[in-house]
């Protein structure tokens, strides 16, 4: 079976349009090629984002979204650069998840769409370089995915006498309840799965988690296997990368 990102970058270089399944765990949609949606059940959701930005509640906005999502602009739910940004995150999100995923064959759906999906849209070389840039990130931060399934939990004492935490690791100690693992915890703060991912690593890095016993806990994320050589440089000058930085500046100047 070949790797979904060979699939993927054949359907790109088709310039195919519909809806690329992988198994149960989620779906990316492409239009002429590119992909404009993704979503996948580990990472986070749209309305995650939407109700941690305060643009309603979680039920509201669920039955928003499934019923007359592109009505949400018209409602003055959220402004249409709010809309894309948080399209974008999560399609990046659902991307990094889905391309590691063994579920069996994907299944590809012509003509299928998203409502969401003629709006914006990633390019297929971009999009995987970018997921092999945030898997690079968080090999480098701590190289073992044993903190990514399992609860995070604070550890009971400093490893030295501060710390500094950025604010997102924070917000992230701050709701450890001791049962939540990283990607719940991402739903629960309205934040990309990744980002939290990161800075989980990172915390287990400086020694401010405690390592969970062997055989605890839920399964950690899907790895690829090593390859070798030098982890791949962070993608520069790409269009789709540029547009996001500039619509998180934006929807910073609306909160």
């Amino acid at each position: 079976m070949a790797p979904l990102d060979d699939t993927l970058t054949g359907l790109a270089a088709e310039g195919a349009s519909g809806a690329l399944r992988v198994g149960r765990m989620g779906t990316l949609f492409l239009t002429g090629g590119r992909v404009t949606y993704g979503e996948c059940v580990t990472a986070v959701r749209l309305e995650d984002l939407l109700v941690a930005a305060g643009r309603g509640s979680r039920a509201a906005l669920r039955r928003a979204i499934q019923g007359e999502g592109p009505g949400l602009v018209e409602q003055g739910v959220v402004s249409r650069g709010e809309l894309q940004y948080c399209a974008l995150l999560v399609t990046m999100d659902a991307a990094f998840f889905l391309l590691p995923a063994a579920t069996g064959r994907p299944k590809f759906v012509p003509g299928e769409r998203h409502w969401l999906s003629p709006q914006w849209y990633f390019e297929v070389t971009g999009l995987l370089r970018e997921c092999r840039r945030r898997r690079a990130a968080l090999e480098q931060a701590w190289p073992s995915a044993e903190f990514d399934g399992r609860p995070v939990v604070p550890a009971a004492r400093l490893p030295g006498h501060h710390v500094v935490l950025s604010a997102l690791q924070w917000e992230i100690l701050t709701r450890a309840d001791g049962q939540a693992t990283p990607l719940e915890l991402a739903r629960r703060l309205g934040r990309p799965a990744f980002t939290v991912l990161l800075a989980v690593r990172r915390m287990a890095a400086e020694g401010l988690l405690d390592r969970p016993p062997d055989g605890e806990g839920r399964a950690a994320l899907p790895r690829r296997p090593r390859t070798g050589g030098p982890p791949p440089p962070p993608p520069t000058g790409h269009t789709d990368l540029a547009v996001l930085l500039r619509l998180r500046k934006a929807l910073e100047e609306l909160a």
